[in-house]
């Protein structure tokens, strides 16, 4: 890679050189048949990586705006939603729906933990909802959530399941066409961006739809949006050529450069690296006496919010770290100050993971602490290993 430091933050991540390249290829009319052609073949792509029975929207944008693109289109103002919340990224969803007139009530996790599965249902139970949020893999705690337990519930009750996938698409499984228990429970909405776990420059924002989710569109009719309303969209999806915004032409370079990466690996090999990255991060965290907030059994594969030993100054440790080119994110809300939080997906490699584990416990040495970075480097190898295998 031609990065000179080590982004391994939430988002973004790692680029690696060929989708630099692809980026700074010539830019092109939007209308030019080579870019429609490349366009074109990132919507197909996006729809396999899906594999949704409807209609995937890549647009210029950001992982919010996707929110609210899933939102806007599936819920009229009066409706009702449920957030079930993971973390600080999850209740944002309850702002989005104000914003557009939509009743929302919320479950909230307590911080490193899982809303409770019977929570859920008595919740459901009581109230009509049109649909329900869930944040796959919360970037502000690093709690994934069970979607295999989710989805049921929320369908047996005839709830939309709206998934924000940001931090989680291509490194955890979204699978729209797998049948959760029932042959109507499946995801309803995906909606992610291209900075995360797909390993792209941010800029774009990535919705897919099922059918039941495109028949919800035209049960609303007229929404409160432009832009983000996808009638606007669909033309453009089905031929590129078409105009309605002006597409971010060198993204979508880069995007299409991500989605032959992305396929060249393989889902399933995907994730099984992000899920084997994120246990050898923090079990090999864990020999310099760190912890994730999330216990292991609720942890995601795309990064970890670890907390701090005790004393440690969370700006100087960070600060550090940066002089050393390795950039890891500070925590957020209640968190500030008590934790940082590091990023394991996407196009990040073995060797700048076990790099990351290097720096940080020569910094905390540097800082008055005696810890062992060979042996935590040892631990991650053994576990990045034997989880792949």
């Amino acid at each position: 890679m031609r990065n000179k430091e080590m982004l391994l933050i939430p988002g973004p991540t790692p680029v690696i050189d060929s989708i630099y390249d692809a980026m700074a290829q010539e830019t092109r009319s939007f209308v030019d048949s080579r870019f429609v052609k490349i366009y074109k073949n990132a919507i197909e792509k996006t729809k396999e990586m899906f594999k949704t029975d409807g209609e995937v929207f890549v647009v210029a944008g950001t992982g919010t705006m996707a929110m609210e693109m899933a939102l806007v289109n599936t819920v009229a103002a009066g409706e009702k939603i449920l957030v079930i919340s993971h973390g600080f990224f999850g209740d944002r969803f309850i702002k989005l729906a104000e914003a557009f007139g939509i009743e929302v009530d919320v479950l909230q996790a307590v911080w490193g933990k899982q809303v409770s599965l019977e929570a859920v249902e008595e919740k459901l139970a009581k109230g009509k909802f049109k649909a329900v949020t869930v944040t796959h893999a919360d970037t502000s705690t690093g709690v994934v959530a069970n979607l295999d337990a989710l989805v049921p519930i929320i369908k047996k009750h005839g709830a939309l399941v709206i998934v924000d996938g940001v931090c989680a698409s291509a490194a955890i499984e979204e699978d729209m066409s797998k049948t959760y228990g029932d042959s109507d429970a499946k995801i309803d909405v995906v909606l992610t961006g291209s900075q995360k776990a797909i390993g792209v420059p941010p800029g774009l924002a990535v919705v897919a739809f099922n059918k039941t989710a495109l028949a919800a569109r035209e049960q609303i009719g007229r929404v409160p949006a432009f832009y983000c309303d996808i009638h606007n969209w669909i033309p453009v999806m089905h031929d590129p050529s078409k105009y309605f915004a002006t597409p971010a032409v060198n993204l979508v370079y880069a995007y299409d450069e991500g989605m032959r990466i992305v396929f060249e690996e393989g889902l399933e090999n995907r994730y099984k690296r992000h899920e084997a990255f994120g246990k050898a991060v923090r079990a090999a965290l864990s020999v310099y006496g760190m912890k994730a907030i999330a216990d292991e059994d609720v942890a995601a594969p795309t990064l970890s919010c670890i907390l701090y030993p005790e004393g440690m100054d969370d700006v100087a440790f960070r600060a550090a770290l940066a002089e050393k080119g390795l950039i890891v994110a500070g925590a957020l809300a209640q968190l500030a100050g008590k934790a940082f939080r590091i990023g394991h997906m996407g196009n990040t490699t073995e060797q700048i993971l076990e790099k990351a584990i290097l720096l940080i416990g020569e910094t905390m040495n540097e800082q008055g602490y005696s810890v062992d970075p060979a042996k935590a480097v040892e631990c991650f190898r053994e576990f990045s290993v034997s989880l792949r295998a």
